[in-house]
């Protein structure tokens, strides 16, 4: 079964079975909502938890996350440092919005300019807020920030894992 990181759980929060959670995830609302099932990958290498989400809400720059039949903070304290993660085929249920793609779908993407020229690869992806900037890395190793904007990318192949861009005046150099 191939697995997606959504988030690590780095510490407990109260007495009452919550943990803290650091997001890996682009779409927050749907991993972490009432009722999402998510698997808890320990230290140990021991076989997954299956855990269902009780209750989210943000603190800070965490998510506090509890799960149904883990109440208390004993239950929880052994998933300390652990991975969140869901199965890849979890993701079918998903209803993504046009223009709306996973991270994963991006990264490693090959981008070329209108023209057909190979520009290089997608190596990351930021959110600013008001919209994401993919890094990418041409052949020579130099990083390069396009904006995730209309008017600069002007098709998203996810399949054949390319991406054609309008190179404005001095977005490469």
């Amino acid at each position: 079964m191939e697995w997606l990181n959504v988030g690590r759980i780095v510490n407990t929060h109260g007495i009452r079975g919550e943990v803290r959670v650091i997001s890996s995830t682009d779409f927050e609302d749907i991993r972490f909502k009432k009722g999402s099932k998510l698997a808890v990958f320990k230290q140990d290498g021991t076989e997954p938890i299956w855990v269902t989400v009780e209750n989210a809400r943000r603190h800070k720059n965490f998510i506090l996350l509890t799960f149904e039949g883990y109440n208390n903070i004993n239950l929880v304290e052994p998933f300390k440092n652990s991975q969140l993660k869901i199965s890849k085929d979890q993701l079918e249920d998903d209803e993504l919005a046009e223009n709306e793609y996973y991270f994963f779908e991006i990264i490693g993407c090959q981008v070329y300019s209108e023209e057909g020229e190979h520009l290089g690869e997608i190596t990351d992806i930021l959110q600013t807020g008001a919209n994401d900037v993919w890094e990418m890395k041409d052949g020579k190793g130099k990083k390069h920030y396009i904006p995730y904007i209309e008017d600069v990318v002007k098709e998203i192949d996810v399949d054949n894992k390319k991406i054609t861009i309008h190179v404005m005046e001095g977005l490469l150099s």
